[in-house]
């Protein structure tokens, strides 16, 4: 459920702005379900946790939020910082701009306190680690991605580039949204 892309270009045509990175590393960790649990299943081996304790993790963090996607960042040059104003945006993949069914992300710093959403790779201190949570359903219990959707993109923009990376519709996913819907 890790993926790499890019935000940006190769190729630095600038003249102004040289303290802005003209690309980033982007790395993006769908934390489904079976990442959680494995994720606390990691935390348990590594602080001797009992059943009972590794069982209340992983209800902490499926309570979290609908889906929460761990974004990692690494700006190439430029002052190596990233811009507070980035925006994150998951959509079925293909879905041209300005369509239809994009759900807009919320940045959640507080989430990083949650052990088991922590994914299941050592932490690389050259990325920046965010935590991104996406609703599934609307306030009408209406689904917000399509259960036949085949895959789904998260869309990372910072300033005026963007970058995406996919993954195949998980099953645990759908199941998730079927659970949350009032249909």
């Amino acid at each position: 459920m890790r993926e790499n892309g890019k935000v940006g270009s190769s190729f630095d045509f600038r003249v102004i702005h040289r303290e802005h990175a003209i690309n980033y590393k982007l790395r993006a960790t769908l934390l489904t379900p079976e990442v959680i649990r494995a994720s606390a299943r990691l935390e348990q081996l590594r602080n001797r946790l009992t059943d009972e304790q590794t069982r209340a993790l992983v209800r902490e963090a499926e309570t979290a939020a609908g889906l929460v996607v761990m974004v990692e960042l690494d700006p190439r040059e430029g002052s190596g910082v990233i811009p507070l104003d980035w925006r994150v945006f998951l959509q079925p993949k293909g879905l041209k701009a300005g369509s239809v069914g994009a759900i807009s992300g919320d940045k959640s710093p507080l989430l990083r306190k949650v052990k088991a959403l922590g994914g299941v790779f050592r932490r690389d201190y050259a990325y920046d680690v965010f935590f991104v949570a996406f609703p599934l359903v609307d306030e009408n219990g209406i689904p917000l991605i399509a259960l036949d959707v085949a895959e789904i993109e998260l869309l990372v923009g910072i300033y005026g580039n963007e970058g995406r990376v996919a993954w195949k519709m998980p099953e645990s996913i759908r199941r998730k949204i079927r659970s949350l819907s009032k249909q």
